[in-house]
């Protein structure tokens, strides 16, 4: 078996530049995503053998930790610093945009928990196979929600977000992972 089943990681911006290691990040998800596609490829050629298990399980703790906490530095620290930039900008637009990508990360968080099951028994070599229905909505949903905040939400928090702001973002996006 070729090892292109597994993802590759892409170099990750530093702390010091937030938006760009938020950027990175969803480089990286798109990556998992591909992931999941080639996986439930390879199930239906090769069945669960040991690179679907080690893809299931890598996929999984992409999604249990940096996922995770990619959503937190968003909802903890980058839609409350902008909300608070926005003297003289668009609230209503603003509020908008982060309260529907808040609402996004919860439906990403359901489909996450309903899909996890089935990666964990491959990775466990107890199934064969996922669910293409599960898989394309937590990819589908994931597509959307990439591109909705690198077209809107991430140059409007360029725009609007001092050096100070981007450097207490990337203080606390620093904490959360232990660093």
């Amino acid at each position: 078996m070729e090892n292109n089943l597994l993802s590759a990681t892409s170099a990750a911006a530093g702390f010091d530049a937030p938006l760009d290691m938020l950027s990175a990040c969803h480089a990286r998800i798109e990556k998992q995503c591909a992931t999941l596609r080639r996986l439930m490829r390879h199930l239906d050629e090769h069945g669960v053998d040991q690179d679907a298990r080690q893809a299931a399980a890598n996929v999984m703790r992409y999604f249990d930790t940096a996922g995770r906490d990619h959503h937190a530095d968003e909802e903890h620290d980058l839609f409350p610093a902008l909300l608070e930039s926005m003297a003289g900008s668009d609230p209503v637009c603003l509020r908008d945009i982060t309260q529907a990508l808040t609402r996004d990360h919860r439906k990403l968080a359901a489909v996450w928990q309903a899909l996890r099951p089935q990666l964990e028994r491959v990775a466990l070599g107890e199934a064969d196979a996922l669910d293409a229905a599960a898989v394309d909505e937590f990819v589908d949903h994931h597509t959307r929600h990439i591109a909705r905040e690198e077209s809107e939400l991430l140059p409007m928090a360029k725009r609007l977000l001092s050096e100070e702001q981007l450097q207490e973002i990337g203080k606390a996006m620093r904490a959360r992972r232990g660093v």
